[in-house]
């Protein structure tokens, strides 16, 4: 994004924002398979049954690869709709839609590194989890300005780019954690059919859960794009910046979820309840932490980005108003990790979707004819404060009943 927005052309930023939210839904699918195979390896080592754990990243890895083939094949199929369901026009249309078609179809090769790397945590190998994102920012880095600026390639580059970190994030993966860690087994198709519904019985949920959020996010970028490509420039640059702000808080749930699920393994539901009052105490001391600090730098962040007028705008606006509402989104994070690996994955799924529904789609609504697009910014921001505080509620509950 960094790197597209010193070609210093709105629309590349503005087809970034649409290609982003599209890129979040195939995303979310593949969080829903790691988390998944996170619940079943990190159960099964609680429960000290190393083959069980190994047999269930064989057959995770499969149906990531049955899922994200003819998932990524379809989206690129279908990506001018989608866009025009986002409200992209233009330019801004074309150059999403270019940068689409080359990064969808390796959708496939990115869920199974990250299901490699679901299985990694959960066997207790954090830092061989981290290589997997590790390699994939690392290739993206040394490329993008090669494809973007030598190249002449602009936004095709930057696709590229990120096609080929998807491939050193698979490379790393299939090193870590079938050579090195072991953490696959042989199989056959018999017993991945046995298996096939105790994936499911989280995965599906755990899918629907997380496309809630890009369904959110959808909502928010049609109701921006209605003033123009410079609001939702804004906008795309927030949701990059956003999850390095808080990357500590995106990444609690994916630490907390093998622990949880190991405890409860091991039968130790006062561990469960610690974990989880641990960590929101963690979300909440980051994100205020990183509030003063965009608060501080959001007019030096804003230049970088060569963001100006109503993206300039926007930006500020949610560095000093909107960043500190995403405490309770970290907290229906921690929330929804306690659902899964507690075995109420529907759980997260209601909370998610009724917030992607019934809550922003009114609150954004309302913001944005109030005040326009930092009006649907403070709509959604109040949408998490409120469904975070109920999740929370929801989850303390659960470990409650579990002791």
């Amino acid at each position: 994004m960094w790197f597209l927005a010193q070609l210093g052309e709105t629309a590349l930023a503005a087809a970034i924002g649409y290609a982003g939210a599209i890129l979040f839904f195939t995303t979310s699918v593949n969080i829903g398979l790691m988390i998944a195979l996170t619940a079943r390896v990190s159960r099964a080592f609680g429960a000290n049954d190393d083959s069980a754990a190994r047999r269930s990243t064989t057959h995770a890895t499969i149906v990531a690869i049955a899922v994200g083939a003819p998932g990524g094949l379809a989206a690129a199929a279908l990506t001018p709709v989608l866009l025009d369901l986002l409200g992209a026009a233009g330019e801004a249309k074309a150059l999403a839609t270019s940068y689409l078609r080359i990064i969808l179809p390796s959708m496939p090769v990115f869920g199974v590194a990250m299901a490699l790397s679901g299985a990694l945590r959960a066997a207790s190998a954090p830092k061989a989890a981290m290589g997997v994102t590790i390699a994939a920012g690392a290739v993206n880095l040394i490329l993008d300005p090669i494809f973007i600026f030598s190249f002449g390639w602009g936004v095709d580059g930057a696709a590229w780019a990120s096609v080929a970190g998807r491939f050193a994030a698979l490379g790393w993966a299939v090193y870590t954690a079938l050579y090195l860690r072991d953490l696959a087994a042989r199989s056959d198709v018999k017993a991945l059919r046995a298996e096939l519904p105790a994936i499911f019985k989280i995965a599906g949920p755990a899918m629907a859960t997380n496309v809630a959020t890009p369904v959110a996010t959808a909502i928010v970028t049609a109701q921006i794009a209605v003033f123009g490509d410079g609001a939702v420039a804004g906008f795309a640059v927030i949701a990059r910046v956003q999850p390095v702000a808080f990357a500590l808080v995106f990444a609690l749930s994916g630490a907390i979820g093998p622990i949880i699920g190991q405890n409860a393994g091991a039968g130790r539901p006062d561990r469960v309840r610690r974990t989880l009052r641990d960590a929101l105490l963690t979300v909440f001391s980051v994100v205020a932490l990183v509030w003063a600090a965009l608060a501080l730098s959001a007019d030096a962040i804003a230049a970088a980005f060569q963001l100006s007028g109503d993206a300039a705008a926007l930006f500020t606006f949610f560095c000093l108003w909107t960043a500190p509402g995403f405490a309770f989104a970290g907290a229906q994070f921690a929330s929804n990790a306690t659902f899964n690996n507690l075995e109420k994955p529907h759980w997260s799924t209601i909370a998610n979707w009724t917030k992607a529904t019934l809550v922003t789609v009114p609150l954004v609504a309302i913001g944005a004819t109030l005040g326009g697009a930092p009006g649907a910014l403070a709509g959604e921001a109040i949408g998490s404060v409120l469904c975070g505080g109920v999740a929370t509620a929801f989850a303390y509950r659960l470990t409650t009943l579990k002791t």
